[in-house]
């Protein structure tokens, strides 16, 4: 459930002025908190109803470049074959004839071109592929079968969940399969008194989480994609999300896992166990490998109890130093009930009020905001450690100003102005990502710095005629991970953007200790780059373990290492 009803004396009991109060109307939705300049001691309760964000996937225009158009260094390896009517037959009598199973474009590619578009383009509209072929198993037996020809034949192979990734990892470079795992999406079962839930690989995350819902758990993992994206897909990019804080990464959530290796044998390492201390623990090489070492069919993972009670806050910073204060005094003060702890600037709030329209939280704007989410089982408790903490941080003059969900509607709708940052950019045109890990101190250091950059190269600038390609630079994140997404919003694809960002961000992240990609993985975009945040020695010992799974290179080949 939301925020309960006790939270709404929180708030009154910081009005130091109770007929202020008696002026103001009654506040039907969300209730505003703010710090007044004249005085220092008052808060004043203001009206804010923020609409939830409506997610609509961006579409790749006909004609955009190919991948391989617009990275001429990469380079088919001729060591593939290229697939035959032989080849397509075959599929079929495994797979059935029917289009749930099997997508062809090698008969007709032109009958199939709608039809494949989806499974060779990135959601972003900047990777986009020549597949000829999806094919969609729906069981193991058939991913090993695939896999098995596909290896002896030598024919590359995409393994592809919900394709909601962010560096061009599960759409193809030239022309391999897509093996989209779509059709395998069950729920097989659940132990509701250890939590431990195993499903399918293309299960849908929002759909696993719902089950769980129903039962009283939650899926420790959460993510503005969550509609779409597959749990094995989830996996294989070890994907981080917006409950990392509290729950942890998928390495330590995960208690086995189901995959099939390039030659078609099945790895069955599906424990229930939280417990076993047997051998090396091999699950953890496929969570974050991005299918090149195997096909993830399976998973297993610890799933909580569902809080009881949940609050949000919404809160507008004066700086980055403020920020980093308020994190400091949550993390002391609700502790074992903080869940979540995200930083947005104001350039990405701006952008998201573009899209949408909708009315914003705060009355007024601000360089910062933060979104403060706490989870509990005692309703009385949560408010009461809300209370001191917001006393706190009025006044200590850390927050300027601040909403406060008091429902479930309300709640959602704050955390649209968070999750709703990655769809509100796609809608205005081409981003470059950069999901990276830096040390707290200086995380918001690099939004800055990219900026002045950019600007100085003469590219960015909020012109209506669209002479300047980089519309803005905003940074975005999980504060609480030390997780930074830094996104360059631009108006067209323009090749000066890309020489001016690389490998300038990675030159940055490396000097600070940082981390090239926290959440989103490698793929194609940061392969060349892992040397940034990765040894020599480390990336030798990666692709020993690349070489021993896959000694042919089918599995998802020119990227990751």
């Amino acid at each position: 459930m939301a925020c309960r009803p006790q939270l709404t004396p929180v708030l009154r009991r910081l009005a130091r002025t109770t007929s202020e109060l008696s002026r103001q109307a009654p506040r039907p939705q969300v209730l505003s908190l703010t710090r007044t300049a004249a005085a220092a001691g008052s808060r004043s309760l203001g009206s804010s109803q923020p609409r939830p964000f409506q997610h609509t996937p961006a579409r790749r225009k006909d004609g955009d470049d190919f991948t391989s158009i617009k990275y001429p260094e990469l380079k088919r390896d001729g060591r593939f074959g290229r697939l035959t009517l032989d080849h397509v037959a075959h599929f079929r009598s495994l797979l059935g004839d029917s289009n749930s199973a099997l997508i062809d474009g090698v008969a007709n590619a032109e009958a199939a071109a709608d039809d494949l578009e989806p499974f060779n383009s990135d959601w972003m509209r900047k990777y986009r592929g020549h597949t000829q072929l999806v094919l969609k198993p729906a069981s193991t037996t058939e991913v090993s079968q695939i896999l098995k020809y596909c290896n002896d034949n030598m024919l590359a192979v995409v393994p592809q969940g919900g394709n909601t990734g962010l560096v061009g990892g599960s759409v193809p470079v030239f022309d391999e399969i897509v093996l989209s795992m779509s059709r395998m999406s069950q729920i097989l079962e659940f132990d509701d008194v250890s939590g431990t839930l195993v499903a399918e690989a293309g299960c849908i995350l929002e759909v696993a989480d719902q089950y769980l819902a129903a039962r009283g758990y939650i899926f420790p993992l959460d993510l503005g994609a969550k509609g779409s994206c597959h749990l094995g897909g989830n996996l294989s990019t070890n994907a981080g999300g917006l409950r990392l804080l509290r729950y942890g990464s998928l390495h330590g959530t995960v208690l086995g896992i189901e995959a099939v290796l390039p030659d078609g044998t099945v790895v069955d390492d599906l424990s229930r166990l939280r417990k076993n201390n047997t051998g090396y623990d091999l699950k953890q090489l496929f969570i974050g490998a991005e299918g090149t070492i195997g096909v993830i069919t399976k998973v297993s993972i610890q799933c909580p109890q569902r809080p009881a009670a949940q609050n949000v806050a919404f809160f507008g910073l004066e700086s980055y130093e403020h920020a980093q204060r308020a994190f400091r005094e949550a993390k002391g003060q609700l502790s074992e009930i903080l869940s979540a702890f995200e930083l947005m600037d104001e350039g990405s709030q701006a952008l998201v009020h573009r899209v949408t329209g909708s009315k914003r939280p705060l009355e007024s704007t601000h360089p910062f905001y933060c979104l403060i989410e706490t989870s509990g089982s005692n309703a009385d408790h949560d408010s009461e450690k809300l209370s001191a903490f917001l006393e706190s941080v009025m006044d200590k003059g850390i927050v300027a100003d601040g909403t406060l969900a008091q429902d479930e509607t309300q709640l959602r709708a704050l955390w649209a102005w968070r999750e709703g940052i990655t769809e509100a950019l796609g809608h205005l045109g081409g981003v470059f990502k950069y999901d990276v890990s830096i040390p707290l101190a200086q995380m918001y250091q690099l939004v800055e710095d990219t900026r002045a950059r950019v600007a100085e190269a003469g590219l960015l600038g909020d012109d209506a005629d669209g002479t300047h390609p980089v519309r803005a630079v905003v940074g975005y994140g999980h504060m609480g991970d030390s997780n930074l997404h830094l996104n360059i919003s631009t108006r067209r694809f323009d090749p000066r953007i890309e020489k001016v960002l690389e490998p300038f961000v990675y030159e940055w992240i490396a000097q600070r200790q940082g981390s090239i990609s926290a959440e989103h993985g490698l793929g194609l975009a940061k392969k060349k780059y892992i040397g940034y945040s990765r040894s020599e020695g480390m990336v030798g010992l990666m692709k020993q373990i690349k070489g021993l799974y896959d000694p042919r290179g089918i599995m998802n080949p020119y990227k990751y290492i």
